[in-house]
């Protein structure tokens, strides 16, 4: 049997985070696929706010953070 791997971040974690992240480790923090969040990015309904920077998407800790304690978009 394999060991279980850890596939989200923990709110503690994130807190810990730069100020801008890419969407991969903002995905992971979401618990979605980073397909998923790419194309609700597109879409225009990721609950977090993103930034180009430099022709690359950053996502803003401190909108995610809202996200996840409840008082972002998504809530």
């Amino acid at each position: 049997m394999r060991p279980l791997r850890e596939t989200g971040l923990t709110l503690k974690q994130v807190r810990e985070l730069p100020a801008a992240i890419d969407v991969s480790t903002a995905a992971k923090a979401l618990g979605v696929s980073r397909a998923s969040a790419y194309q609700s990015i597109s879409e225009g309904t990721f609950p977090v706010a993103v930034v180009k920077v430099n022709h690359r998407l950053r996502v803003l800790t401190a909108s995610l953070i809202d996200v996840l304690e409840g008082h972002g978009r998504a809530a």
